[in-house]
């Protein structure tokens, strides 16, 4: 299965969006691990958003479309409407 997600940071007060082929488990797993990049100064990424595709470019396309946004307040939206 293929993912689109959204990891949030209570330290950083971020977001992360990406798409992944891995278990979702596994992808926080890695983002939580010390490593350079965006996610890799913060060990404290949650899950707070996820959709399910058949294929790694719907998964991609979705991480694309909402990336494009630009906008906390349209994440947080999308984050709470799955409550």
């Amino acid at each position: 299965m293929n993912y689109f997600y959204i990891l949030y940071s209570p330290s950083a007060n971020k977001y992360y969006i990406g798409h992944t082929t891995d278990s979702l488990d596994e992808r926080i797993r890695k983002h939580n691990s010390n490593h350079k990049g965006f996610t890799g100064g913060y060990s404290d990424w949650t899950l707070v958003y996820q959709e399910q595709y058949h294929t790694k470019n719907e998964a991609l396309a979705r991480e694309k479309q909402v990336k494009a946004w630009k906008s906390r307040k349209e994440i947080e939206k999308l984050i709470n409407k799955k409550s």
